[in-house]
């Protein structure tokens, strides 16, 4: 049995158009449940998830308009499509106003109702039911094929206990996943510490890792448990990982093995039961072969791997994403969710995301914030994907970017000579070559170039 193009609810009181309608509608390949009233599609509504809502517009009791606050209000993303023998240029206009997707006049014609459940089904961010066995992922939205089978693997592993190396882009959502396979392991009820092992300088964080004792240095005028104790019987999760410092790379490694801490400045060593998990955004084999990275510690996080696809590769989730933060930041102003207009939707897909999910989050929280309209319409996020203030890199993403521009400034300044470039960045050849290798950067190149 072939699988359904998708799974429609149609709403009417009239039995006989219905009949004609799922007649029609089942005979594409749509699944297609049935109700008679407004009330009755709540009801069903309650009970399973559908893609796309059809409804009539003139309906005894609840018509369609307010059928259609009520799915906004409880089911927002679910695309509707009212559907009228008394339709006109007002109401089409009133009703697209409140976010309906489609409005279309009886006699419905079929290739125009095909068109709008087909882009409707494209752009359909309906929300899913949560129950207990998708709880421990759902501040996770994603219905992507690719995402599915990503939560599929991390769910597995989550019981094993094993480290779990997460790859992926700076704003793809690492730490959602971490934070998904912590709630799903047995350890789930205890601590998930997280901390972004690029984001402090050296000193400072073998302090945050492993604790110190009062008077181990200056300024450290009482005791400090640090993140392993504190996080213990539950998760610690190591993000950017890639940017640890290399001495510090050696502590964590003796932690892991011996399973104890020893804070700085103490002689005594702290028995530890903590779980790992890490991520970077870095290349680790590239920072392996450069020796930024030991190969024993990578061998020791790297148990099991996974890779966070960036937003580009899953735009199956973006209406979906981009419908849940409406619905957040709505509730956080305590204001009505509000609604994307199709073109909206559109291009949201055909946007590039550099910053991924993070760079969505700011598209919309932007564009909220600079509309009161209840519709947001293309040109409000066209303004917002135009104004590059709208993504802001991260720390590590700006500092990367800055050390290659550099290299590449002194590079083509020394036509590259590699020696000349060393001197000029006040660097040692050694370092030097590092730092070319990390940003995939020969020396030739600049050399022919000249």
């Amino acid at each position: 049995m072939s699988k359904a193009r998708g799974k429609l609810l149609l709403v009417d009181d009239d039995p006989s158009l219905m009949r004609l309608l799922v007649l029609r509608l089942e005979a594409e390949g749509f699944e297609v449940i049935t109700a008679a009233s407004g009330a009755e599609a709540l009801q069903r509504l309650r009970g399973q998830s559908v893609q796309v809502m059809i409804s009539d517009l003139r309906m005894e009791g609840m018509d369609g308009i307010e059928l259609f606050e009520h799915v906004q209000h409880y089911y927002p993303g679910l695309p509707v499509i009212i559907i009228t023998a008394q339709g006109s240029i007002p109401d089409a206009v009133a009703a697209t106003q409140k976010g309906v997707f489609g409005f279309l006049a009886k006699p419905v014609d079929r290739e125009q109702l095909l068109q709008q459940i087909d882009r409707a089904l494209s752009l359909s961010a309906a929300s899913q039911p949560q129950n207990d066995d998708t709880r421990w992922r759902d501040h996770i939205q994603a219905r992507s094929e690719v995402m599915q089978k990503l939560l599929e693997t991390a769910r597995q592993v989550a019981e094993s206990g094993v480290s779990v190396l997460i790859s992926g882009g700076s704003g793809s959502g690492k730490e959602l996943l971490a934070s998904a396979i912590h709630r799903a392991s047995p350890r789930g009820d205890n601590p998930f510490i997280p901390i972004n092992c690029g984001a402090l300088p050296e000193a400072l964080l073998e302090s945050e890792l492993f604790g110190h004792v009062k008077g181990a240095f200056t300024g450290a005028v009482s005791d400090h448990q640090g993140l392993f104790r504190a996080a213990n019987g539950g998760t610690l999760f190591l993000d950017e990982i890639g940017d640890m410092p290399l001495p510090l790379q050696v502590k964590l490694l003796r932690v892991l093995q011996e399973r104890q801490v020893r804070p700085v400045g103490s002689t005594q060593s702290y028995p530890i039961d903590v779980r790992v998990l890490s991520a970077t955004h870095r290349n680790l084999e590239q920072a392996m072969e450069s020796g930024d990275f030991r190969q024993d510690l990578y061998y020791r996080l790297n148990v099991v791997n996974l890779r966070v696809p960036a937003l580009h590769e899953r735009p199956e989730d973006i209406p979906l994403l981009a419908n849940y933060y409406l619905r957040r930041f709505a509730e956080e102003a305590r204001q009505k969710p509000r609604t994307l207009a199709p073109d909206a939707v559109n291009l949201l897909l055909a946007a590039p995301w550099p910053g991924n999910v993070r760079q969505l989050e700011n598209v919309i929280h932007q564009t909220l914030a600079l509309s009161r309209s209840p519709v947001i319409s293309a040109a409000q996020i066209r303004e917002a994907l135009a104004e590059e203030g709208g993504y802001l890199p991260s720390f590590n993403e700006a500092r990367h970017q800055f050390e290659r521009d550099y290299l590449v400034k002194v590079l083509r300044m020394t036509a590259g000579n590699v020696a000349q470039a060393a001197r000029i960045a006040q660097r040692n050849r050694t370092d030097f070559y590092k730092l070319l290798q990390r940003h995939e950067l020969r020396p030739e190149q600049f050399k022919e170039s000249d």
